[in-house]
């Protein structure tokens, strides 16, 4: 056997076994968190997910209901990464590789302001602002860099979370970032 068709057999065992004294181990706000990567589980949730089939039915239903919930905008997220051009000077701004989104970098006293726009022409932008999902964008290695909803004009923005300037952050951690809907 493959290991695609065995870890199918192994989920189907999983989520077919019921021991009898089980039942939800962890609350859906952790769940949810891990599976969008906010709140990764310790080494004891993910023991307590593994020894409980019904929590792991409940998180593999919360899993189908935020890609359902993705698939509804027509966009389940963008890609981009810090070029070899984009280290000549300061990091003003970075695109993502579909050019549907923009961060820019604005100084501001000690630090920087980061801000996150949306294109006009995005095929989902209507879309988007009419039913404002929460969005996050996160750098290469996972951390956070916004999180928020969309205002009227298309942006949400507040301080650069880092100590690092911002293209020092990038080179640092994969030079690459992410903006995702986190779900309605």
């Amino acid at each position: 056997m493959n290991n695609s068709t065995e870890r199918k057999l192994q989920e189907a065992l999983l989520l077919r076994s019921r021991p009898g004294d089980d039942g939800l181990v962890l609350a859906d706000g952790v769940l949810r968190a891990a599976l969008d990567g906010s709140q990764p589980l310790t080494a004891a949730q993910l023991s307590a997910l593994q020894a409980s089939p019904l929590t792991l039915r409940r998180f593999r239903h919360l899993a189908l209901e935020r890609k359902r919930a993705q698939a509804a905008f027509g966009w389940q997220g963008s890609r981009g990464m810090l070029r070899a051009a984009s280290s000549a000077t300061e990091l003003a701004v970075l695109v993502t590789d579909d050019g549907c989104w923009s961060l820019h970098f604005v100084p501001q006293g000690e630090g920087w302001q980061v801000i996150l726009k949306l294109e006009a022409g995005a095929g989902f932008a209507a879309q988007l602002l009419a039913r404002r999902p929460l969005l996050r964008v996160t750098d290469g290695g996972g951390a956070v860099l916004l999180q928020g909803r969309l205002d009227a004009d298309g942006e949400c923005e507040r301080a650069w979370p880092f100590e690092q300037a911002p293209e020092a952050h990038f080179q640092a951690h994969g030079a690459v970032f992410a903006v995702e809907p986190l779900g309605p």
